[in-house]
């Protein structure tokens, strides 16, 4: 858990973005041009650990091909979510002969 004397882990900001028992830590921002994502780990007060994840990308200028986009990105928002909770899964054990 790596909490330091002040109940901080080693990882969060430490500043007033730690409030309500809760622990965040610095944005971590990644810019590709015609989109932008922004990482934050967050630790709730029940010591239980989630990643916040802001995301913007420019959007056609039609209707119909701003919403073709919109689908697409949340078609890959929800692979990459199904992805990382997977991940988080225990791997079950290898039976022993």
């Amino acid at each position: 858990m790596n909490r330091r004397a002040t109940g901080h882990t080693d990882w969060c900001g430490q500043d007033h973005r730690c409030n309500l028992g809760e622990h965040r830590s610095d944005e971590i921002v990644v810019d590709a041009g015609h989109a932008r994502a922004v990482l934050v780990r967050v630790r709730t007060a029940a010591g239980r650990e989630h990643a916040e994840v802001r995301v913007r990308v420019a959007l056609a200028p039609g209707e119909l091909a701003a919403r073709r986009q919109l689908v697409g990105l949340l078609g890959d928002v929800r692979q990459a979510v199904t992805r990382a909770a997977i991940a988080a899964r225990p791997r079950p054990r290898r039976a022993e002969r």
